[in-house]
């Protein structure tokens, strides 16, 4: 039986675990699932761990492509993912209708959830940035509650350990006992662009590249929608 490897940020998880499973049933190709951020993963394969199929963001593709570790013409958008503000199921929704009113909101709450950025996820790193532009990374870091991706963000707020949280609304959507606010407003908004790409070193290329074609078949886009996810095919 055929199996390959597939490495993939948790942006787009939820869309590659179930789509794997019916590629699975479908073709009796076997998939190795591994998941992390972006910058762990990234860092994995640069310091040479191999993968059939890569699933991260357009620029982190693009620097593995620079550095002759993708698989020429084999680099395929899956999806744009947005990040949003996450509260408990429930909780009293908080105004973020303008970037001052979610600055508000980010300093009236006891505490702040977002993606540990030294864990390399792409929505920490981003959230890290904004509240430097804010001018309120001090008074925020002082509550912050640190998650190691945007799943454990989302039940850091599930669970009451957060008041509110922020990452990619993929990764919010699957975790029970949460309500997404909105998407960043403004000038905050923030969306990026999730690929797909072949590892320049597969052995499987055929299997791999029969993978990434079910992902990004045409019949699945409502279920990339559903899932938080805008799709780019």
């Amino acid at each position: 039986m055929t199996t390959i490897k597939i490495m993939s940020a948790g942006a787009v998880k939820e869309m590659v675990v179930s789509l794997g499973a019916e590629f699975e049933t479908a073709t009796g190709i076997k998939l190795d699932l591994n998941f992390g951020t972006v910058g762990s993963m990234r860092a994995r394969v640069e310091k040479g761990e191999t993968a059939d199929v890569m699933c991260l963001s357009q620029s982190a593709i693009a620097t593995l492509d620079k550095a002759g570790l993708v698989l020429p013409g084999s680099i395929t958008d899956l999806a744009d993912t947005v990040t949003g503000v996450v509260i408990r199921a429930g909780a009293v929704q908080p105004d973020i209708s303008t970037v001052e009113a979610f600055k508000a909101a980010l300093l009236a709450a006891p505490s702040v959830a977002y993606v540990d950025p030294q864990a390399g996820g792409s929505s920490g790193i981003m959230f890290a940035a904004l509240i430097e532009r804010l001018g309120i990374a001090d008074a925020i870091n002082k509550k912050a509650v640190l998650g190691k991706n945007g799943h454990d963000v989302a039940t850091l707020v599930a669970d009451g350990r957060a008041d509110i949280g922020t990452t990619f609304i993929s990764e919010i959507l699957p975790v029970k006992g949460t309500q997404v606010v909105g998407l960043l407003p403004g000038e905050l908004h923030n969306a990026n662009t999730y690929t797909a790409a072949l590892h320049a070193g597969t052995a499987a290329a055929e299997a791999a590249r029969a993978f990434v074609a079910a992902l990004t078949d045409k019949a699945t886009r409502a279920r990339w929608t559903a899932a938080g996810l805008e799709p780019a095919f």
